[in-house]
């Protein structure tokens, strides 16, 4: 029986004309709707026309972002129709499917909506999708919006599509479902406290998975603030399943205060008692799952530690994996509406209210700075390999696109060229795994069983609880044996993918007879390739070249080879952190990695020496050395030049004149420029070539460099055959002539103004100051003992203002030299008074 009082009381009803009006004439709407007004329950059944008897059957389905969100809406809905989920509302997530002949709203995770996409382009029998809570900007979600833009645009222009939301971009939705209308529906909001709850001393921003310790407990603390000073349920935001382990230790027992754990992982049970009211006052402890997608009754208080967790790709180490991020504004905001759903409630959040104006706006869009390597696949297998086509709200970047058709390629999933999907790849897509992980299965299964390859591959695709430690053999034997929520739903994964995966010549599983150790080992390397690492001093060296650390009491600490699933960089850290990885051997990194696998000569810059060995490699592993003694001149040539390009020039034989070329030569590039040559190392680098052959080819060792004469070798850089190498002794001359007749060296070494270190008496009778490529010299007049006296770029004005006051100083200490009153019209001269009058 239909519970009519329940759903009248839901506000988005009063938006329902405006979004049928929008349906009925464009077949796409935004709808923007505050939490608990209804729309993830209401709206699907009313388009389905479960409600009216008279409005036509309709099948809806319904895209959440998370198992337990569609779980839990389609149960409300079903409960809302008087049934129970599977008759008229059912759903299917992963390993999951709860549906009947009957069902006219099937509600799905984006990820099941993707893979039935791929399977079945039209939709068949589907009138209606809803996307539910868009503004979360998950990569499926966004991924499924492109592909449902396309359908409608090519194929079903009759398939409804509505954008559903609490807090997003409405207009930017809009416009990419074709300038859709936005349907907006005002909820019943009740008022809610916002208490600033910064901790009273400064604790560590969050850094990969870490979180400060001191923060949970002042998160800890805060909960029970909230008990002692307001009444109902509290709702308490934490980033992750360790967090909320940690925060509901420090809790422990609080009188008559149940406290729960909700997450991703828990137990069915559990989530189904968080969202039915409870009979005593209740702490939940949630991840971000519980931003929007659910609603707990009874909660008038929520506690918001201000965390969130974001995927995150470190391309130069090779590393992906969630890593701790403040929460957005537009998440505070959905948090802190749970406390006011259902009456007037209190938000606690710990941290500054200066702070809060500092955080980003909105979470970062998954597509901006996740690992794209599946989302590469799917855009593949839809005839779309650079996604340039797909209607998405941000495009996604150049580098983690190529990155990611890099791995597809090795792993056979896309061919050269435009990187169009083999048939390898439309295979992986329909695994519903990340590529890396549906290689791993299909090419461990020929060797150990396809049920075994599915444990180890169910492992890594929903990484274990913590305490199942960081060796993926002891995870695995602690899953089969194991009771708990996680190990449930390893075996239901495990099921599944045997079934997708198996070979259909397989007899049997495990043959071979091979170990747990060999399998999780194998499995893991052909996950990730480039993370097969040897031990190497005291820390393991992975083939991509990236360093990393097994911990203290770790199985994996003393192995030889270690194949590397999960890691992360610790604060401080110079290496990575084994999270979770398998012993290995050569002969397993050898076939997982053998295209990384390489051997030859290799002569190498090496702390100031060339080393020339013979080398066979796995990456940046070396499995085999020898010395070599007889180099390829090549090779030679290039690591005598990368010996340059760290160390300088400098390895070069530089006299006085060479220095003193290269400086004129700077001096006049920088007046005139062309023809003459850029000196700067950058620039002799750039035509090494033509101004140190063939001196360098000849060159065999670092001693051989320093016999090369470079200023006889810089001088093939002059302007030649333009005419213009004549002029250098004219434009910037080595020595000038000055009024004494000495010939005095020029000093370039500041390329904007050269020095003319002179006594002063050799410039008497001189009015014009000597210019050089147009450039005034600095002229530094020195006594007769050589010290600088006055410095001067304009001898006619020293003359008339300065010198008397040098003349003043130094004819006492020198009056052996002549101090004539009228300088400009005085003799010059090297010599004393005394040689004069001779």
């Amino acid at each position: 029986m239909i519970r009519a009082d329940s759903l009248d009381q839901l506000p988005v009803r009063s938006a329902l004309p405006a979004l049928r009006t929008a349906l009925d004439a464009g077949g796409a709407a935004v709808l923007v709707a505050p939490p608990g007004t209804g729309k993830t329950t209401l709206v699907p059944l009313v388009l389905a026309g479960l409600l009216d008897a008279d409005a036509p059957a309709r099948r809806v389905v319904v895209a959440e972002p998370r198992r337990i969100a569609a779980r839990a809406a389609a149960r409300r809905m079903a409960w809302l129709l008087g049934e129970k989920a599977g008759e008229r509302v059912g759903y299917t997530v992963r390993g999951e499917r709860v549906v009947g002949p009957h069902t006219r709203v099937e509600v799905v995770t984006t990820g099941v909506l993707l893979q039935r996409l791929q399977r079945d382009q039209e939709l068949t029998g589907i009138d209606a999708v809803i996307l539910d809570e868009v503004h979360e900007r998950h990569l499926d979600a966004d991924t499924v919006t492109a592909f449902l833009c396309d359908v409608r645009a090519a194929l079903r222009p009759e398939l409804q599509l509505v954008a559903a939301s609490a807090t997003t971009d409405a207009q930017g939705w809009a416009g990419l479902l074709g300038d859709a209308p936005v349907v907006e529906a005002a909820g019943v909001t009740h008022p809610v406290d916002v208490v600033w709850a910064p901790p009273t001393r400064a604790v560590r921003p969050p850094h990969g998975m870490r979180v400060d310790p001191a923060l949970l407990t002042h998160v800890a603390a805060t909960v029970r603030r909230a008990l002692a000073e307001r009444t109902g349920d509290v709702l308490c935001f934490l980033p992750g399943v360790g967090e909320i382990a940690r925060v509901a230790n420090q809790l422990g027992a609080i009188g008559d205060v149940e406290v729960l754990q909700v997450h991703g992982r828990a137990p069915a049970a559990v989530q189904d008692a968080v969202l039915s009211p409870g009979s005593r006052r209740r702490v939940v402890l949630a991840t971000s799952v519980a931003e929007s997608s659910l609603t707990v009754p009874g909660v008038r208080i929520v506690v918001d530690s201000g965390l969130a967790r974001e995927p995150r790709v470190d391309h130069a180490r090779g590393l992906s994996a969630l890593t701790t991020v403040r929460a957005s504004r537009a998440a505070g905001a959905q948090r802190a509406g749970r406390a006011g759903r259902e009456a007037p409630g209190v938000v606690y959040r710990c941290w500054d209210e200066a702070e809060d104006a500092r955080l980003p706006r909105f979470p970062a869009p998954e597509i901006k700075v996740a690992d794209l390597t599946a989302f590469a696949l799917q855009a593949a297998c839809w005839g779309d390999p650079d996604a340039s086509d797909l209607a998405l709200l941000d495009a996604p970047p150049a580098g983690a696109m190529a990155a990611a058709r890099t791995v597809l390629t090795a792993i056979g999933a896309v061919g050269p060229g435009p990187g169009r999907v083999t048939s390898r790849g439309a295979r992986l897509a329909r695994l519903g795994l990340h590529p890396r992980l549906g290689r791993a299965l299909l090419d461990a299964a020929p060797e150990v069983g396809t049920r075994r390859a599915a444990e180890v591959v169910a492992l890594l695709s929903e990484e274990p609880p913590r305490e199942y430690g960081d060796d993926l053999a002891g995870a695995l034997r602690t899953a089969r044996r194991g009771g708990d929520a996680y190990g449930a739903r390893w075996r239901q994964e495990v099921r599944r993918l045997s079934g997708l995966a198996k070979q259909p010549d397989e007899r049997q599983e495990g043959r071979g007879g091979a170990s747990d150790d060999h399998v999780a080992g194998l499995v893991a390397a052909l996950a990730f390739p480039e993370r097969v690492a040897r031990r190497d001093g005291g820390s393991y060296l992975m083939v991509s070249g990236t360093r990393a650390e097994a911990g203290d009491g770790s199985p994996l600490r003393h192995a030889e080879w270690v194949a590397v699933a999960v890691a992360d960089r610790p604060v401080g850290a110079g290496h990575a952190r084994v999270r979770l990885g398998a012993v290995a051997d050569e002969e397993v990194a050898r076939r997982a990695a053998a295209s990384l696998f390489a051997e030859g000569d290799e002569v190498a810059w090496s702390d100031g020496a060339l080393v020339a060995r013979n080398v066979t490699r796995l990456g940046a592993v070396e499995l085999t050395v020898r010395p070599l003694s007889k180099a390829a001149p090549g090779l030679v040539r290039e690591a005598l030049l990368e010996g340059l390009r760290r160390e300088g020039f400098g390895l070069l034989r530089w006299d006085r004149d060479a220095e003193a070329l290269r400086q004129r030569l700077a001096f006049l590039r920088r007046r005139i420029g062309e023809p003459w040559p850029d000196v700067s190392d950058e620039g002799l680098h750039a035509r090494v070539d033509e101004w140190l052959e063939p001196e360098l080819s000849a060159a065999r060792r670092r001693a051989d460099l320093g016999r090369i004469e470079a200023g006889q070798a810089l001088r093939r850089l002059l302007p030649w055959a333009s005419g213009d190498a004549a002029r250098l002794d004219e434009l910037a001359p080595e020595r000038i002539e000055v009024p004494s007749g000495s010939r005095i060296r020029v000093d370039y070494a500041d390329p904007g103004q050269p020095v003319l270190a002179v006594k002063l008496q050799e410039m008497f009778g001189l009015d014009e100051t000597p210019r050089l490529a147009g450039v005034p010299v600095l002229v530094h007049l020195l006594s007769p003992a050589g010290r600088p006296a006055a410095v001067t770029a304009d001898l006619a004005s020293f003359w008339r203002d300065g010198y008397r006051s040098v003349r003043a100083d130094l004819r006492g200490r020198y009056p052996k030299h002549p101090w004539p009153e009228d300088p400009a019209a005085a003799e010059p001269t090297r010599f004393t008074n005394a040689r004069l009058r001779r």
